[in-house]
């Protein structure tokens, strides 16, 4: 039974990540169990908590700026606080941080996605998929690059679906006509002149 322990013990301290548990570490308690009822679900935390946990996270990261854990935290807490400008700055931290990190790969490519700016998000998640290290981390790319292949075979991009609109036709015809004018005000010449 005890030996039974210690191989259980090992398993778990295996799949723990040591970095990731000095990083929450870091975060005070209360931000702690935000952080942990926002990743359960983001859609229970309320407009106040939301604004303390970003408010927590934020003075966090301004005593470990160094850190990209902290700064991936702080961005998809932004993203839960719809403050994407700043998700994407804290995002693009953590990327240039450690560009070897998969979380910080992965979440900027899902903001990315979910802005349907497909180009950024396909190069992020598939350099998450690279770095995967684990079965875990290579469904969650794998389903993620999934999803940006179905909005590119759709065309969805920025700015909704792929729609030029009704002066995208105008403009042509206007170029048409002025190319074709010189043409028809020769002809025009040479019937006056008969």
């Amino acid at each position: 039974m005890e030996i039974e322990l210690m191989r259980n013990n090992e398993n778990s301290s295996a799949l723990a990540a040591p970095a990731a548990s000095t990083v929450l570490a870091q975060v005070a308690p209360k931000a702690q169990g935000l952080l942990e009822r926002m990743f359960a679900d983001p859609y229970l935390l309320a407009k106040e908590e939301r604004a303390e946990l970003v408010q927590g996270l934020r003075e966090c990261v301004a005593a470990y700026p160094k850190v990209h854990e902290l700064r991936v935290l702080f961005g998809m807490a932004l993203c839960v606080d719809l403050k994407v400008q700043d998700a994407i700055e804290e995002l693009s931290e953590g990327v240039r941080l450690a560009p070897e990190s998969f979380i910080a790969q992965l979440k900027m490519g899902e903001l990315w996605m979910r802005l349907r700016v497909i180009e950024k998000a396909e190069k992020h998640t598939h350099q998450a998929s690279l770095l995967a290290q684990n079965r875990a981390q290579s469904e969650l790319a794998r389903r993620q690059a999934a999803t940006i292949r179905g909005y590119m075979h759709n065309g969805v991009k920025r700015g909704g679906y792929n729609y030029n609109g009704p002066w995208r036709i105008v403009k042509g015809l206007q170029k048409l006509w002025k190319r074709d004018r010189p043409e028809l005000e020769g002809l025009a010449t040479a019937e006056s002149q008969q």
